[in-house]
C-alpha cells in the first residue's frame, strides 16, 4: 500500500458500490455532537462500535440480570449476552438487505447500556423513587453523551444515538403504526426488531432452563410457526422480516408476515403472564426494589459516600447535577454484583472483633 491510499475512503468506497439505497452510507452521517477529525482506519460507525465495546458500561452489562436475578447457573442470559445476540441478529439481517452492517451492530452493542441493574425490576424501581419518565434508552443515551469517560462521554454520530435512543417499544406494537416512534434509519428499525425477536427467543429458553415453564405449555401455535428451538425461531424470525419486508412509496418498509406477527405477539404475551410476572420472577424483583429504595434514600443523605461510590465507577462527580440525579446515575450504573455487595456492607451488621 502506498503512502497515498487511504483504508478510510476504500471503506467508504467500498460502501457506495455494494449498499442498498435504502442504507445509510458511513460518509453521510451526520456528524457528531462534538466536532472531530475522522479516524484514518476506520468509517464513523466502526469507531463508534469500538468506542462502546471498550467502555466500562458496556463491561458492566455482563454482570446485569436480563429476566432471572443472579442466576447460578452458567448458561443463563446476562444483560451482555442478549446484546450480543441483538447484534448477530440484527447484523445477518443488515447483510442479507445490503444494508450498514457496521451501524447496526452499533446501535445494537450500545442500545441496552443504560439498563439497571437487576433488570425491569431495578427500572421499575427508579421510575416509582426518581422519576416516573426514567427510562433505560433514555439513560443508554444519557451514558455515551454524558457519563462514559469521566463526563467527557462517547461523542458518538447522530445515527447511533438515534437508534440507541429509539430503540424500545416497552409493552407497544412489535412494528407500531406511528413513524415517528421509530429510529431514522432503517439499520436503527432494524435493531429494535432484532431486540424484540432476541428476547422472545433466549427468554423462552431460559424460562424452560429455570422449570419457570415447560416446553409443553408454549402455545402450540408458536411451536407451529417459529420452531421449537432456539435455532429454529431465530432462523424463522429472520428469514421472515428479510423476505416480508418491501418497498412503499420509494421507502424500504420493514415488515412481517401476518402469521409469524401473531406468533410472536402470542409468544411475548405468555412471556408476560407466565415468566415476567410469575411470582418466581417477582418475588425477586420485590427484593431488588427494596435494595434499590434503601440505597437511593442513604445516598441522598451522604454526599461523602456517593462521591467515593462515583469515582469507584469513574462516573462524573457531583457538580452542577441536582443529588437526585447524580445518586439515579450511580445506581443505575451498578452491576447486581456490585449492589447486592454495596448493600451488605451499608446495611448489615459486621462483627467489631
Amino acid at each position: 500500500m502506498g503512502k497515498d491510499f487511504s483504508i478510510l475512503k476504500d471503506f467508504e468506497e467500498r460502501e457506495r458500490k455494494f449498499m442498498s439505497p435504502f442504507g445509510c452510507l458511513s460518509a453521510a452521517s451526520r456528524g457528531r455532537l462534538k466536532p472531530e477529525d475522522p479516524c484514518s482506519v476506520r468509517t464513523a460507525f466502526q469507531l463508534d462500535r469500538d468506542r462502546i465495546v471498550y467502555s466500562k458500561s458496556f463491561r458492566r452489562l455482563k454482570h446485569k440480570t436480563q429476566v432471572f436475578l443472579s442466576p447460578l447457573g452458567a448458561h443463563y442470559r446476562t444483560r451482555l449476552t442478549h446484546t450480543l445476540e441483538v447484534a448477530q441478529m440484527g447484523r445477518n439481517i443488515a447483510r442479507a438487505m445490503r444494508l450498514n452492517e457496521d451501524l447496526t451492530e452499533a446501535i445494537a452493542l450500545g442500545h441496552d447500556l443504560g439498563h439497571t441493574p437487576f433488570g425491569h425490576g431495578g427500572e421499575t424501581a427508579l421510575k416509582e423513587i426518581y422519576s416516573e419518565d426514567f427510562a433505560h434508552n433514555d439513560q443508554s443515551l444519557r451514558i455515551v453523551d454524558v457519563l462514559e469517560n469521566s463526563g467527557r462521554g462517547l461523542n458518538l454520530t447522530y445515527e447511533v444515538r438515534d437508534g440507541i435512543l429509539k430503540h424500545s417499544k416497552g409493552y407497544g406494537k412489535i412494528i407500531p403504526d406511528d413513524t415517528t416512534e421509530l429510529p431514522s434509519t432503517t439499520e436503527g428499525r432494524i435493531v429494535r426488531i432484532a431486540d424484540i425477536m432476541a428476547y422472545l427467543n433466549h427468554d423462552l429458553d431460559d424460562a424452560i432452563l429455570s422449570g419457570v415453564i415447560r416446553l409443553d405449555q408454549v402455545p402450540k401455535m408458536v411451536l407451529e410457526v417459529l420452531g421449537r428451538t432456539h435455532s429454529q425461531r431465530a432462523m424463522t424470525m429472520i428469514q421472515d422480516i428479510i423476505f416480508s419486508s418491501q418497498v412503499t412509496n420509494g421507502e424500504l418498509c420493514l415488515n412481517t408476515s401476518d402469521r409469524v406477527y401473531e406468533a410472536m405477539t402470542q409468544l411475548r404475551t405468555f412471556l408476560f403472564h407466565n415468566v415476567y410476572r410469575s411470582q418466581k420472577v417477582h418475588r425477586e424483583f420485590i427484593k431488588a426494589k427494596k435494595i434499590l429504595t434503601e440505597m437511593f434514600t442513604y445516598f441522598l443523605n451522604n454526599e461523602e459516600l456517593l462521591q467515593k461510590g462515583l469515582r469507584e465507577m469513574e462516573l462524573p462527580e457531583l457538580t452542577g447535577n441536582s443529588r437526585k440525579r447524580t445518586v439515579c446515575d450511580y445506581i443505575a450504573s451498578m452491576t447486581d454484583m456490585y449492589a447486592l455487595d454495596l448493600y451488605r456492607r451499608l446495611f448489615f451488621p459486621s462483627p467489631l472483633f
